[in-house]
C-alpha cells in the first residue's frame, strides 16, 4: 500500500471537504483516515490515503492538488507516508 498524507489548511467555506474527496474519487485514491476540525473559522483537515490504485504519477497529483486548492481558497499539501515519517522522527 501507498500511504500519502495530504493537509488542508485555510478559511472555512462550504464544500472544500467535497471538492478534496471528489478529486480523489476521481482518481481511484482511497481515504483510509480523515481528521478535521474549525477553530475560529479556519479550517484544518489531515487525511491518510492509499495511491496504489491510480495511475497518476506522484508529481501530477501534488499539482493538481495544489490548483485544486488554490481555486477553493486553502493550501493543499501532499506528502508520501515514509517522507512524513522521516520528517517527524525524535
Amino acid at each position: 500500500m501507498k500511504k500519502t498524507i495530504i493537509t488542508v489548511v485555510g478559511k472555512d467555506t462550504v464544500g472544500i471537504i467535497a471538492k478534496v474527496c471528489t478529486y480523489l474519487a476521481d482518481n481511484q485514491i482511497n481515504i483510509l483516515d480523515i481528521s478535521q476540525t474549525i477553530v475560529q473559522g479556519y479550517f484544518n483537515m489531515m487525511m491518510i490515503v492509499d495511491t496504489n490504485h491510480t495511475e497518476k504519477e506522484f508529481g501530477i497529483i501534488v499539482e493538481e492538488l495544489n490548483k485544486l486548492g488554490e481555486s477553493i481558497g486553502v493550501i493543499i499539501k501532499c506528502q508520501k507516508e515514509e517522507i512524513f515519517n522521516q520528517m517527524h522522527r525524535i
